[in-house]
């Protein structure tokens, strides 16, 4: 984010790049449009004219505050799995593509393959 160095603060114009850049990353992805719409809106309202924090630069003030969003999307806190009493127990892999789903989801606890 090269155009955000030397700022003091966060502006409509330098900010337009990062959301660019940062919707193209989400869409080439596969993340559902709506959402992305939704989440750069979300990210525009919270990082304009918003003051640089003293320990950050605005390239890492705008990391952080897209950073809080897709944790507020995805959900703050973990869940623990629940296994059905008669086995199989059946989950769903979500994730981007190219994110490694299927090691994981063919070993056994034991870091045998299935």
């Amino acid at each position: 984010m090269k155009f955000l160095r030397g700022e003091g603060k966060i502006t409509e114009k330098n900010m337009a790049e990062a959301l660019r850049l940062i919707r193209l990353a989400l869409l080439e992805a596969d993340v559902n449009y709506r959402v992305v719409k939704d989440l750069i809106e979300s990210i525009r309202v919270k990082a304009l004219d918003q003051a640089v924090l003293d320990s950050l630069t605005p390239a890492q003030q705008v990391i952080k505050i897209v950073r809080d969003e897709i944790t507020a999307v995805l959900g703050r806190e973990a869940k623990p799995l629940r296994f059905s009493s008669p086995p199989p127990s059946i989950f769903m892999l979500v994730g981007l593509q190219g994110s490694g789903r299927r090691p994981p989801a063919a070993s056994w606890p034991s870091g045998r393959w299935a």
